[in-house]
């Protein structure tokens, strides 16, 4: 048996792994968004993850994880945005509680 790093998010192993590299390949893609705030403190460790290795141009992790397209952008226009950071990339700005289900929500962006 595993043991879980992170947030559980009410899912099993495959279905977490995979809502948290669609909500990578989202900020990745819009730069910003919104979710609740325990999604957006998951995916705010994963990015920041990532964009270490994009700035080391570690291009075979970010296909793989990200797909081509968006591993390029992270790579030519997202990582050298950081080249002087050494660590957070990303911000996160509580919103309030979302009106449906009460879920406390945020913002996650680049710096």
């Amino acid at each position: 048996m595993r043991k879980t790093f992170g947030a559980k998010l009410s899912r099993e192993r495959a279905q977490r792994i995979a809502l948290l590299r669609a909500l990578a390949c989202a900020l990745v893609q819009r730069e910003k968004m919104e979710t609740t705030t325990t999604k957006a403190k998951e995916v705010s460790r994963l990015v920041e993850r990532l964009i270490t290795k994009a700035k080391n141009k570690d291009h075979k992790t970010l296909n793989s994880f990200l797909g081509a397209r968006l591993a390029k952008k992270l790579v030519d226009v997202i990582a050298p945005k950081f080249k002087d950071r050494k660590g957070g990339y990303t911000r996160i700005s509580k919103l309030g509680v979302a009106r449906s289900t009460g879920a406390p929500m945020a913002i996650v962006e680049f710096v």
